[in-house]
């Protein structure tokens, strides 16, 4: 697709039903979204960008009342969906539509499997495959004033116009490589509805710190989070603007018994103490005599011995001779943190799993029975 192609700018239902008609049947359509979410709990869709060859738009959504025969066309199960970091994008079709759409191919996680860094940026990916330098002068713009200038019409169908190309070299190169069939469970992995839909009974999961976090405390964390989510959702609002996660466990960590000690928690909005004090208290109360949900077992970081710190240090050795091979980058094959849980006797982690396990995991799994071992030669190290 060429950067030349003329940007449609599609304001109405009969431009978008025409529009609908010059995408159908592509075989892939690359997709990207302009969006608020500062002020709400869920994003505010602003402006729908998509593409196929010979083909480029940028849709209003504002504009539209209904742009329901546009996600139809999304939806369809013959059309690869192709987004860069598509978790976003994902999110805001599947609150649109209550589903997901698939398949998916996602151009960030496809640039692992050529070296490239993990969560590698869109302009970066740009800029190394193609050579071209994206304008950023948008990158902090308000989507929902309108009218968009031209500028920042053309800033965001290049979005979809330069992912065409990167995603036409990235299937190109994986494809000599061998390597494109290893992307499948990650792509499938994207279409998990447990991903975005954010049930408030996990919500405790995401807190930040919860690792450090035990016994009554834990359970009212647990409590105050799913209260936490209910209500942002209902009101639409960020968490934060409700309760920050380091309030939520200061909270947690004092079991405050009345109005007057809630009160006294640092960085607590008076609003909340005055509007919800009573029920925050009666969850506390609540909470506090029930067994908390245990931590699941990958969030549980247990102090390793000396012995084992030597032989984390030597699986980072395997991993990195295994990138080397492969012409990855270590970090994406594993973390230290996962080789570390690995040691600890938990292989449910991301490098025994999919193409990290077929490059590394495999590997590691042998160090760690004793049927690999590192030995220098000619002063390299090898396996």
């Amino acid at each position: 697709m060429s950067e030349n192609t003329d940007v449609q700018y599609v304001e109405s239902a009969a431009d978008l039903d025409i529009l609908c008609a010059q995408l159908a049947g592509a075989d892939w359509m690359t997709l990207d979204t302009e969006f608020l979410r500062e002020k709400t709990y869920y994003p505010k869709l602003c402006l729908l960008q998509v593409a196929v060859p010979g083909v480029v738009a940028c849709v209003d959504p504002l504009s539209i009342e209904d742009i329901s025969p546009l996600l139809d066309v999304i939806y369809n199960a013959s059309t690869t969906k192709v987004m860069h970091a598509a978790r976003q994008d994902m999110e805001i079709l599947y609150h649109l539509r209550g589903a997901l759409p698939a398949p998916v191919f996602d151009t960030q996680i496809a640039a692992l499997l050529l070296g490239f860094p993990d969560q590698v940026g869109y302009g970066t990916l740009v800029s190394e495959l193609l050579g071209v330098q994206l304008d950023k002068l948008h990158t902090r713009a308000d989507w929902s004033q309108r009218p968009l200038s031209p500028e920042q019409i053309r800033y965001a169908a290049d979005d979809v116009i330069y992912l065409a190309q990167v995603y036409e070299q990235l299937i190109e190169r994986l494809d000599k490589l061998g390597r494109l069939d290893w992307l499948s469970g990650d792509f499938e992995r994207l279409v998990q509805p447990e991903l975005y839909s954010n049930l408030p009974h996990q919500a405790w999961l995401r807190v930040k710190g919860i690792n450090r976090i035990k016994g009554a405390s834990l359970s009212v964390v647990q409590a105050l989070a799913a209260w936490r989510e209910s209500l942002a959702q209902r009101l639409d609002r960020p968490r934060g603007w409700l309760l920050r996660d380091d309030v939520m466990i200061d909270i947690a960590r004092h079991l405050p018994a009345n109005l007057a000690a809630l009160g006294r928690i640092r960085g607590l909005n008076e609003r909340i103490v005055s509007k919800n004090g009573e029920q925050l208290l009666g969850l506390v109360t609540e909470a506090r005599d029930r067994e908390p949900e245990p931590l699941p077992a990958s969030g549980k970081r247990k102090r390793l011995k000396p012995e084992q710190e030597a032989l984390v240090d030597a699986l980072m050795a395997v991993v990195r001779l295994c990138a080397l091979e492969n012409s990855l980058n270590p970090a994406v094959l594993a973390s230290r943190k996962q080789l570390e849980l690995l040691v600890a006797g938990n292989r449910d982690t991301e490098v025994m799993q999919g193409w990290r396990s077929k490059l590394a995991g495999e590997q590691l799994q042998a160090m760690l029975d004793g049927e690999l071992v590192l030995k220098v030669t000619g002063g390299k190290l090898t396996l």
